[in-house]
């Protein structure tokens, strides 16, 4: 239904992908609103700022042909909104909700704002329980839970791409049989890029649990800002109001930044730092924390953002607010990849604030902290003796530091390094009982003794030796 037939013919200025309309007091901040150019053609817009005298509108596709005299705006919809329905599931979208997949539009149970609606925090539940992605470093060290938002942090030409799809189609929830859905919001990549998610989801058969939304690196600026928002309000829907455990992808953040940064130059807004605007933090944080449970409700809303680092710098604005906002980071190491190792997550940096909410026994497994702990350990010892090492070669190391050099070797190409094989939790920690099988006992400081009793033994140390790896 129309909500209004007024059109507004009062342009004033034309600033690159923004118009500014004088007295459009009718017109809301986040209002959607329909651009008719003087040869017919109707373009979408969405009102980003309201004044005394002006509304500021961007356009979603080119200005080009539009001038003052002729072009008149009207509304379309008070807020953005996308209809939402169960059959959303398996089938892949624009970045507003669009169909592309050839298929026809879904029929929407209701049509829901993309802004959302913030938890009250009393209303929050706690994260917890485990959720399984198949992958070592993630499951064993920096394992995550239902309602976390865990985000990657990546370098240019890191494999954050290959590690999305592969989480996408490993993520399980463990334990009774729950509805499970994964929402992937992809915003600003390239063809060739979305070519590889499409064929990966579809290859793997992920997309018939999944709900796919892609903003291409060529659509509009202010479409991209929207595809987190659209994804995540389909998540809610999911999540709360048909009782699913959902995992929503968000990559690649940093070009979520960028046009953020984009819009506020084209505003002409004061900058902050790096030229980005200063309410980036509380921007970021609109999208982080919708993730979360709910007291009351069996569904939940768990994130994994991804984001490039500039020049791999962690203390650059977009990884620096996201790691303030976020619980932990997966760190991607150039080192690792340079090796040959996939997925090249270095432990040592990562981290995963709510780990322990989500491991040990009737989650995991009784030994699963002290496990972590002692690998975190070994493998940090390992790699400050590879430092030592370099100064004064291997012959100055006594025996044992010996073991502790061959461990970070052995646990970077079998631990760290899996490819696309999708490990068990049990695959894992067994994997993490074989490679300390390389120390005596007594180096095994972290681990209670009835953790070594039962699971350290001449079996495990024979098993290691004859190279039988998990699968």
């Amino acid at each position: 239904m129309e909500l209004a037939t007024k059109r507004y013919q009062s342009l004033t200025y034309i600033s690159g992908p923004l118009l500014f309309v004088e007295g459009a007091r009718d017109l809301s901040y986040g209002a959607i609103v329909e651009i008719h150019a003087p040869d017919g053609e109707v373009r979408g817009g969405q009102v980003i700022e309201v004044s005394e005298k002006n509304a500021v509108i961007q356009v979603f596709e080119e200005t080009r042909g539009l001038d003052l005299a002729r072009t008149s705006v009207s509304l379309k919809e008070d807020v953005a909104r996308v209809g939402v329905a169960r059959e959303l599931i398996g089938r892949r979208f624009n970045g507003v909700g669009e169909p592309i997949d050839g298929q026809p539009p879904i029929i929407p149970e209701k049509r829901l704002p993309i802004l959302g609606a913030p938890i009250n925090p009393a209303a929050r539940d706690r994260p917890q329980e485990f959720i399984q992605s198949g992958i070592s470093t993630i499951d064993g060290l920096n394992t995550l839970v239902r309602g976390q938002k865990l985000p990657i942090f990546s370098g240019a030409g890191l494999p954050a791409n290959e590690i999305a799809a592969q989480i996408a189609r490993q993520a399980k929830t463990l334990g009774e049989a729950e509805a499970f859905a994964v929402v992937f919001g992809a915003m600003g990549i390239t063809h060739r890029e979305a070519s590889f998610f499409i064929d990966q989801f579809e290859a793997t058969g992920a997309l018939s649990r999944s709900v796919v939304f892609m903003n291409l690196a060529d659509d509009p600026t202010i479409e991209r800002l929207m595809t987190p928002r659209v994804a995540l309000t389909v998540a809610e829907y999911l999540a709360f109001d048909l009782d699913m455990q959902v995992l929503v992808i968000l990559t690649d953040m940093t070009n979520y930044c960028e046009a953020l940064r984009e819009i506020a130059a084209a505003r002409e807004e004061i900058p902050g730092r790096r030229g980005y605007p200063g309410y980036m933090y509380t921007d970021l944080s609109t999208i982080y924390e919708r993730a979360g449970r709910i007291k009351g409700r069996k569904g939940s809303i768990t994130q994994f953002p991804i984001l490039t680092m500039p020049d791999d710098d962690i203390t650059h604005p977009i990884a620096d607010l996201t790691g303030y906002i976020t619980e932990g980071q997966l760190v991607l190491s150039r080192a690792l990849h340079r090796l040959g190792v996939y997925p090249p997550i270095d432990p040592l940096p990562s981290l995963s604030r709510l780990m322990n909410d989500g491991i040990g026994r009737k989650r995991t497994r009784e030994d699963h902290r002290q496990v972590a702990d002692q690998l975190y350990s070994a493998y940090a010892q390992g790699r400050d003796l590879r430092k030592l090492v370099a100064i004064i070669g291997e012959e100055a190391l006594t025996d044992v530091d010996r073991i502790y050099l061959r461990f970070a070797d052995e646990f970077e190409k079998q631990f760290i390094n899996q490819g696309q094989t999708d490990r068990t939790i049990v695959d894992t920690l067994t994997m993490g009982w074989r490679l300390l099988s390389m120390f005596p006992q007594r180096e095994l400081k972290r681990i209670s003794r009835d953790h070594v009793a039962k699971y350290y033994g001449e079996e495990m140390e024979k098993m290691w030796q004859r190279g039988e790896a998990p699968r």
